[in-house]
């Protein structure tokens, strides 16, 4: 569903934020995104942290008005910011209940290649092929193909609400470094390890958080469940 409405808009937003990005000096862009990025992912962090996964509108269509606006955002964050397709996509569908979170992600991942190929051409357009490491490009390509199938293992496995914990944390730490370092603040080491050290102990307790709720909601499923059957057999004819 995702993969067919939304990624036109990611294809045209990657294509402007491509075009954006090669007309702005670059320690002007890498701030600007990372705390684009750094918002969405203290949303991400909260709110599974906080809620969870809601499960009441799961199977119920996304509208066109919110997937378009979607997709055209995420598009422009992945191509100025090096990368926000799936930490802007894959929250906004998750916390909107509607799909599961496998096929969020498969969607999110099956639509990046369109919104790729535009950023591309993009980038090529604006900038032409002579600031491209290709060598870097293969290496990327090799990485990314050994992690793929791992990161789907992990997806299939691991609870969404104890995994939003974990990439909303992700999304935090690594942008704060960014904003933190010469290209952002540029603060003080002491104020850096502080900083990072806060990030870290909120991010191990946003995971230990969620994954006793996980547990705890998991424990009230099983228990619920043979109640469930026993008043079926209570009710059903003898």
């Amino acid at each position: 569903m995702y993969r067919s409405q939304g990624q036109e808009g990611g294809a045209v937003g990657a294509f402007a934020g491509a075009t954006f990005l090669a007309s702005l000096d670059t320690g002007t862009a890498k701030p600007v995104m990372s705390g684009i990025l750094l918002v969405l992912g203290l949303y991400v962090l909260v709110r599974f942290t906080v809620k969870g996964l809601r499960k009441d509108r799961l199977g119920q269509p996304l509208r066109k008005r919110f997937l378009g606006p979607l997709g055209l955002f995420a598009g422009f964050v992945d191509a100025t910011g090096g990368g926000g397709w799936g930490p802007v996509g894959t929250p906004a569908l998750l916390a909107s209940g509607r799909i599961e979170p496998r096929k969020t992600i498969g969607s999110i991942d099956t639509s990046e290649f369109l919104v790729a190929l535009a950023a591309s051409l993009g980038f090529l357009f604006a900038l032409g092929s002579q600031g491209i490491e290709w060598s870097w490009v293969i290496v990327l390509l090799v990485g990314g193909a050994i992690a793929a199938p791992i990161a789907a293992y992990i997806v299939r496995v691991v609870p969404p609400r104890i995994l939003g914990s974990l990439v909303g944390g992700l999304i935090v730490l690594t942008n704060a470094r960014t904003l933190m370092g010469k290209d952002g603040f540029a603060l003080d080491s002491t104020v850096k390890w502080v900083v990072y050290g806060l990030v870290w102990a909120a991010w191990i307790g946003a995971v230990a958080w969620s994954t006793k709720e996980h547990r705890r909601e998991r424990a009230a499923e099983q228990a619920e469940g043979p109640h469930e059957d026993e008043r079926e057999r209570v009710g059903s004819p003898a």
